[in-house]
């Protein structure tokens, strides 16, 4: 796991992960390695559950 990461239940916004996630795709020019899947795959869940924590505090 990247360093930069967080720990599960971040408090970090959607909008922070999804920054992240979009610099990792240009980092990578488009073709993830092994590694970098990894990390991608954790920043998605990340952001799944950052989406879902702002839908609940909007209702």
């Amino acid at each position: 796991m990247s360093p930069d990461l967080t720990t599960p239940g971040s408090v970090r916004s959607a909008a922070e992960v999804n920054e992240q996630i979009r610099a990792l795709w240009l980092r990578a020019g488009g073709s993830l390695s092994d590694r970098e899947r990894e990390t991608y795959e954790l920043l998605v869940v990340e952001w799944a559950a950052a989406v879902r924590d702002e839908v609940v505090e909007a209702a």
